[in-house]
C-alpha cells in the first residue's frame, strides 16, 4: 500500500457560524427544493448566461438578478477583467473558463459586470499614477492582472476629479474586458453568428442603481 507524504499545510476547522448557516439551508432550502437539486446533479448545468464579476465580496449577481442554481455560469477576478486572447499562456483561469462556457456550455449571453467602489479598480489607479510601487513590481500578482486594463486608464487620465476619474475606470473596466473578449476567435465567431450576445452592466453598490452599455455610443445608461 502506498504511504502519502505528510501534507505541507496546516488547515483548521472550519468557523462554527459557517457551519451553522450551512446546516440551516441543508435543513430549509435543500429540503424544499432537493428534487431541483438531484436534477441538476443527473442532467448536468444548462446555463444560458455566464457572467464574469469582481471578487468583491459586496457584488452579488445571483442575488440581483433573483438567479437560481443552474442559471448562470460565474467567474470572478480582480476587477472583471478579461485579458486579450493569448494561447502561448500557461495557466489563464479567464480564458478557460470563457472557452468553456462559449464552447462547452454554448450560453447564449455573455455579461461583463464592473461596480462601484472597486479596489482593484483603485489599485490600477494608483499604480498608473505612480503611486503603488509595490505594484509595479514583477512579481506583484494584483500588479501584473491589472496591466491589462491600462489602456482604459490612458482614456480617462484627464479627468482631474478622483471619484468621477474611479466611476470613469470602473466603466473602463467593462469596455477593456469586451475588447478582450472580441480577440477570442470563437468569442468573436459567435457573435458574429448570432448564438451569442456580449453585455457590459455596471452597478453601484448604495444605491443599488444598474447601468447597461450602450454599445452604439458606448456610453452606461440606467436599466
Amino acid at each position: 500500500m502506498t504511504t502519502l507524504a505528510p501534507p505541507s499545510f496546516v488547515t483548521r476547522p472550519l468557523p462554527n457560524y459557517l457551519i451553522q448557516r450551512y446546516r440551516g439551508w441543508k435543513a430549509v432550502d435543500y429540503s424544499e427544493n432537493q428534487v431541483w437539486y438531484r436534477r441538476l446533479a443527473t442532467e448536468g448545468q444548462r446555463p444560458r448566461c455566464m457572467v464574469i464579476s469582481c471578487c468583491d465580496s459586496r457584488v452579488h449577481v445571483t442575488q440581483l438578478f433573483g438567479a437560481e442554481p443552474g442559471e448562470f455560469f460565474m467567474h470572478r477576478n480582480i476587477a472583471n477583467l478579461v485579458p486579450p486572447y493569448a494561447p502561448d499562456t500557461d495557466h489563464h483561469g479567464t480564458s478557460a473558463a470563457v472557452e468553456y462556457a462559449v464552447n462547452m456550455l454554448k450560453v447564449t449571453n455573455l455579461i461583463v459586470m464592473g461596480h462601484s467602489m472597486c479596489g482593484g479598480v483603485e489599485g490600477c489607479r494608483t499604480m498608473c499614477s505612480g503611486h503603488a510601487p509595490e505594484l509595479e513590481r514583477p512579481e506583484s500578482f494584483v500588479g501584473r492582472w491589472l496591466d491589462i486594463l491600462r489602456p482604459g486608464f490612458d482614456r480617462i487620465k484627464g479627468i482631474e476629479d478622483p471619484q468621477a476619474q474611479q466611476t470613469a475606470l470602473e466603466k473602463q473596466s467593462v469596455l477593456v474586458s469586451l475588447e478582450n473578449l472580441y480577440t477570442f476567435p470563437f468569442v468573436r465567431d459567435a457573435v458574429e453568428n448570432g448564438s451569442l450576445g456580449l453585455h457590459g452592466m455596471w452597478v453601484d453598490i448604495s444605491s443599488g442603481e444598474l447601468q447597461m452599455l450602450d454599445g452604439a455610443t458606448l456610453g452606461f445608461t440606467t436599466v
